[in-house]
């Protein structure tokens, strides 16, 4: 594995188009591998990720065996916007909040959680491409 990529061996499960959807299923070496707070892999059983190629009906098939990588930085990106973002909206109303009862402050800051994750859902086609899977045949 290079260092600056999060690799993972899995299953072509289906191919269309120029999109190659890829089974993987998390290894007990998840545990110990020191990427896999910002993986995201180590949680889950199984995971379908979807990596675009150009000519990837031409290229793999389903049942296939490959390895799908990610740069580590783009990892570091997804867990700075799902959890770092999220947790600085929630103190930011709290401490906006502070002459507010607890329940309206408690609330206010779920309710601006729930349109920053509304906010990222709408942008998602967007975040996406910043987040590149390279794949690669095993032989």
């Amino acid at each position: 594995m290079a260092s600056g990529i999060i690799e993972h061996e899995g299953i072509v499960s289906r191919v269309e188009g120029d999109r190659v959807y890829v089974k993987i299923t998390s290894q007990s070496a998840c545990g110990t591998c020191k990427a896999r707070e910002a993986c995201g892999l180590a949680e889950a059983r199984e995971k379908i990720v979807e990596v675009t190629t150009p000519g990837a009906q031409q290229h793999y098939t389903a049942g296939e065996s490959v390895t799908v990588g990610v740069r580590r930085s783009a990892g570091a990106v997804a867990v700075i916007l799902a959890y770092v973002g999220a947790l600085a909206v929630l103190l930011a109303v709290l401490a906006a909040a502070l002459g507010w009862s607890e329940g309206r402050s408690a609330l206010a800051a779920l309710a601006a959680v729930g349109v920053y994750y509304c906010v990222l859902w709408l942008f998602r086609h967007k975040i996406e491409h910043t987040i590149h899977f390279s794949i690669t045949k095993n032989y």
